[in-house]
């Protein structure tokens, strides 16, 4: 069984592949900024949830080496929240040390949206979404030091919040409450039960060797 990932990070392709599954990977080229300003004001469950779907739907119907995809496609967005503020991607190390000046010695949580599509026989049927969260505390004995070193690494520009917890960031992070690989932004356990909306197996996408 054939899983499509409609996302380029780097942190979900080797969070499936430590899981034993190697994905087809699609950038879905979605302008995230203009589809939240159309959607109006959204909670960040609702954001992710809606981008994630956005992301599975703009690669569905496409070919891969002249082929029409055979298997699920998933797509994936996350979000920080803090104080009830929704936080994506920073972009700017200013902005970057903005948000880690904010968050040190807090918790927020991370929302991780999943939209998975049943594409099998190279026909789009039916779909599937849910949200994960956990609520993660940042350290508060971080130093301005370390926050301009994390911050001058380039990695925090790129991550929803600014953090990472598989990488350079997780030295940073004291707790985890909920799904770990939610903060990662691809939550095994949920695409599994989406799985299984489809009386697909979790164990049926295994493709890498164990």
């Amino acid at each position: 069984m054939r899983l499509y990932l409609a996302s380029t990070s780097p942190a979900r392709l080797a969070t499936l592949r430590a899981a034993g599954i190697e994905p087809v990977l699609l950038s879905s080229g979605v302008d995230e900024e203009a589809a939240v300003a159309a959607a109006g004001p959204l909670t960040a469950p609702e954001m992710v949830l809606l981008l994630a779907r956005f992301k599975s739907e703009a690669v569905v119907g496409r070919l891969v080496d002249g082929q029409p995809l055979d298997g699920f496609i998933l797509g994936g967005d996350s979000a920080f929240e803090l104080d009830g503020v929704t936080y994506g991607k920073p972009h700017l190390p200013e902005i970057a040390r903005e948000r880690w000046l904010a968050q040190r010695g807090r918790e927020g949580q991370l929302h991780s949206g999943h939209w998975l599509i049943d594409h099998r026989a190279g026909t789009p049927g039916g779909a599937v979404g849910g949200v994960s969260t956990a609520a993660v505390r940042f350290a508060a004995s971080i130093t301005d030091a370390e926050i301009d070193a994390y911050i001058a690494t380039g990695e925090p520009l790129e991550v929803a919040g600014a953090f990472t917890i598989d990488s350079l960031g997780g030295a940073f992070i004291s707790e985890v409450r909920g799904d770990p690989h939610a903060v990662v932004g691809l939550s095994l356990a949920l695409v599994r039960e989406l799985l299984l909306e489809f009386d697909v197996t979790w164990t049926d996408l295994w493709n890498r060797p164990l």
